[in-house]
């Protein structure tokens, strides 16, 4: 169903309120809920396939041309050696049987029913798995919004100071005071903060639909983000974030890794099951009658009662060795889920340094961002007197400039990185409380 404007929808959230109300309305998380219904339906289907089962019959045919046989006739008082032909039935019969079946042992069985409980945990590691990998995506979606706001407002300011200082240097070049070269520097440099600007609008757009798209909203609706990209930094700073332990058994790569090893093992049991014996057993009623016409249902044509009681038992015997290979193959199988299994942890705790040496290291860049940002801040404002005193050219001042602009996209992006590797770090932990 594509989801259309209401009054209802929330339009201002923090991140955390953007997180729970993604992890109710992403189309993934949606889906990843109907997936744990659904197992729980495979469940009972699997049960269900040993519980009695019961399924009624009605059948009608009409001989068009009904078959002869061929009597010998001194049955008939006729002349030894010779065939009458007989006809033994009505032409048109209609029979009615409900048949209750039953089975008793089935190994593939027995097995089948272990399987839904692998299944079962599958599922919900993998609901877990979604539900990470929506609130991993959300923050970054949302970092990347107040980016984009960041940036749109540090570009604003520096156009409308270029603006500011190209007027002025016009002024003091058609006085003949200056040089038209100082004038085209600023033009240029202007003429570059523009362009960055208009690109950063674009972008605010995107990356607002984007938001929308990941918590579930209509792309093009209102969504006004209340928190700003400084204190949202600062409050992922979490030193104590990094003497966290790692607990393999809450890694949800490490739950996945395990249910593969569990269904390994089982197919191995149920290769093994298919060389014992079935049994299964079965009763039915049922009623019959014949007529020379389809009059049935008056009541007149008698019925005749029939049951059978029976059982089915399946021994294999040999199978040229099919079932000692596939036992075999879900046998190496298995060997090499436990390999996958070990790689797996190894992975985990590679991946568990890796992410806490990025999220050292952002912090650290980030600190770093903040103090480049601030000297060149003086620099630029240093450079800028002295250009207007006539002590520094206009080359000068566009490269005061343009290392203040790196420096300023250089410090918003570390912010956006501190934010994102903390949350990267919280998922290979999985220590972070989802809200369900």
């Amino acid at each position: 169903m594509i989801k259309g404007y209401s009054q209802d929808l929330p339009e201002s959230f923090t991140l955390e309120e953007a997180i729970t109300y993604a992890l109710e309305h992403n189309y993934s998380a949606i889906n990843s809920n109907r997936d744990i219904i659904d197992a729980q339906k495979q469940k009972w289907e699997t049960i269900a396939d040993g519980l009695p089962q019961i399924n009624g019959a009605v059948s009608y045919s009409n001989q068009l041309k009904q078959t002869v046989s061929l009597i010998p006739a001194e049955f008939f008082g006729g002349e030894a050696g010779t065939f009458e032909p007989v006809i033994f039935s009505e032409p048109q019969q209609v029979s009615a049987t409900a048949t209750l079946t039953q089975q008793i042992f089935d190994g593939s069985y027995i097995v089948g029913v272990q399987a839904t409980k692998t299944f079962l945990n599958y599922t919900a590691n993998n609901k877990e798995k979604t539900e990470l990998d929506v609130r991993k995506a959300v923050v970054e979606a949302y970092g990347n919004v107040l980016l984009s706001q960041e940036s749109i407002a540090i570009l604003e300011k520096n156009q409308a100071t270029l603006a500011k200082n190209l007027f002025e240097t016009k002024k003091i070049f058609e006085n003949g005071l200056g040089e038209e070269e100082s004038v085209e520097q600023l033009q240029i440099t202007l003429s570059s903060v523009e362009s960055q600007l208009k690109n950063a609008i674009r972008l605010k757009e995107i990356t607002l639909q984007m938001l929308n798209l990941l918590i579930g909203k209509p792309i093009d609706s209102p969504t006004k983000l209340t928190e700003n990209l400084d204190d949202l930094t600062l409050k992922q700073i979490d030193l104590n974030l990094l003497d966290s332990p790692l607990n393999m058994e809450n890694n949800v790569d490490f739950k996945l890794a395990s249910n593969l090893n569990e269904q390994r093992a089982l197919e191995l049991k149920l290769a093994k099951s298919r060389a014992l014996p079935t049994l299964n057993a079965y009763i039915n009623y049922g009623s019959i009658s014949y007529s020379d016409s389809f009059d049935f249902l008056s009541g007149d044509p008698e019925w005749f009662d029939y049951s059978i009681l029976g059982f089915d038992l399946n021994i294999p015997i040999f199978s040229s060795l099919k079932r000692s290979a596939s036992t075999q193959r879900a046998r190496i199988a298995l060997e090499k889920a436990k390999t996958q299994f070990t790689e797996a942890q190894e992975q985990i705790r590679l991946e568990w340094q890796r992410a806490k040496s990025n999220y050292t290291l952002a912090i650290e860049e980030y600190d770093t961002a903040k103090n480049n940002l601030a000297l060149a801040e003086r620099i630029e404002n240093k450079n800028e007197i002295k250009y207007f005193e006539g002590l520094a050219s206009s080359f000068d001042l566009r490269q005061a400039q343009t290392q203040l602009y790196s420096a300023q996209q250089e410090y918003l992006q570390s912010m956006v990185t501190v934010i994102n590797t903390k949350t990267a770090l919280e998922t290979i932990l999985n220590n972070k409380q989802l809200d369900k």
